[in-house]
């Protein structure tokens, strides 16, 4: 209104109102709005350079990206929701935004994919078949209650939109560690192993390298948990003094915090093998390291990608994040992120945008005829390879635990940053 205000107040000094008037000049002209920009914060994953050039082009709006390392954006968004606009990370830092009320409903009546979303995010099974893994499945946090609270009992509101999604477990070179059998000798075991000391590191995001930890203490015999996705005092203190120990015998080389640090430590050897996720993964191939990304006999971690709405978004900003989020779930996306072995919560509409060998390797697993690239258009896969794991069904099959914010968070949060900085 002040910009129609001051070209009215121009017009009127000037005394060529009428002549402009008379010469046609349109109304949606004067009172055309100005772009929107949406502030989106979230990690390197998924804010990548190619995806928000090409979505400010289809969708005529100006974005803003923060990519951080996982902890970080996490700690900001929690703390001041009016530091962004949509946020996209991990289910398992809903809890932690919703119980700050950091983040509002959304409407599912203005997700125009939503009867695409298949049943992994609605149930927490991608199969019937299929194990659903302990802790927080992301059926559990989707559906708002009506008393406020996230359940998995369908509601018209929720609080994230799902889009992509994955397993992960730990990559190694393959150059110093003898390649495993997926699913049978692949083994989480293997972080803690004492042949690999000084050349491990793990993801440093507390509620994501705790599991890492605690499935490789598991299965090294050294702990048992009666539940890995919620542990109790007593199993945390105990996975810390091993931890502990392990890291003055110097076993841990690091602990990095974004996925181009993971990269830059398999290039320069600091590691053999670490927490990993597949752009890493991706990355190093693309770069000739020969990593293989696990699948342990014990089961995947998986995560599920979260977009979430800042509680103070209203107006021409809540248009445009509908819509950019919409547009997560048009196909192109899903086809962008497939190459970096991400997969889309609705990737039948990605599927026409990919070549058959394409979906043939990243989503049914089948065996590479060609050369494929990834999403920095270095070739990554090479003809003859199958995909880590298999198929999406397979993978999403064999989940040991979700990521997970536990009830004793706080204090496995304590225990992290002093395993850091001991």
């Amino acid at each position: 209104m002040e910009s129609s205000f001051n070209r009215r107040k121009f017009l009127k000094t000037v005394g060529v109102g009428a002549a402009v008037t008379s010469l046609g000049f349109k109304a949606p002209y004067v009172l055309a709005k100005k772009q929107v920009t949406l502030r989106v914060m979230g990690t390197h994953v998924t804010l990548q350079e190619e995806l928000r050039q090409r979505a400010m082009r289809e969708l005529g709006i100006n974005l803003e990206f923060t990519p951080m390392g996982s902890a970080a954006v996490l700690q900001k968004a929690a703390a001041d929701p009016s530091s962004f606009d949509l946020y996209e990370q991990w289910s398992d830092s809903i809890n932690i935004l919703w119980q700050a009320d950091a983040i509002k409903p959304l409407d599912i009546n203005r997700i125009v994919y939503w009867n695409e979303i298949n049943s992994l995010t609605k149930t927490g099974k991608i199969a019937p078949e299929a194990k659903i893994g302990a802790g927080d499945s992301p059926n559990k946090l989707l559906f708002v209650q009506p008393d406020g609270t996230l359940g998995n009992k369908s509601s018209t509101k929720i609080s994230f939109l799902p889009y992509v999604h994955n397993v992960d477990s730990f990559g190694y070179n393959t150059k110093f560690l003898d390649k495993g059998v997926p699913y049978k000798t692949e083994s989480w075991a293997w972080l803690l192993d004492e042949k690999n000391r000084g050349k491990v590191a793990l993801v440093n995001a507390p509620t994501i390298g705790i599991f890492d930890a605690a499935l490789a203490a598991q299965g090294a015999d050294l702990m048992k948990f009666n539940d890995i996705g919620n542990m109790s005092i007593n199993e945390i203190d105990l996975l810390f003094s091993i931890l502990l120990a392990k890291k003055r015998e110097g076993h841990f080389s690091g602990f990095w915090t974004s996925v181009p640090q993971s990269v830059d430590f398999m290039k320069s050897n600091r590691v053999h093998i670490q927490s990993m996720f597949s752009p890493g993964v991706s990355a190093c191939r693309g770069s000739g390291i020969p990593v293989v990304y696990a699948s342990p006999k014990e089961g995947y971690r998986a995560w599920h990608g979260v977009m979430c709405m800042s509680k103070n978004v209203t107006g021409y900003v809540e248009e445009a994040a509908y819509k950019y989020m919409n547009w997560w779930l048009s196909g192109y996306p899903g086809a962008f992120i497939a190459r970096q072995g991400y997969y889309i919560s609705n990737p039948e509409r990605s599927q026409p945008l990919m070549s058959i060998p394409e979906w043939d390797y990243w989503y049914n697993g089948k065996e590479a005829t060609i050369e494929l690239k990834g999403t920095d258009g270095k070739v990554s896969v090479h003809p003859g390879e199958i995909r880590d794991g298999g198929s999406y069904i397979k993978r999403f099959s064999n989940i040991a635990v979700w990521n997970t914010v536990m009830n004793n968070y706080d204090y496995s949060l304590d225990k992290w940053y002093e395993l850091l900085n001991s």
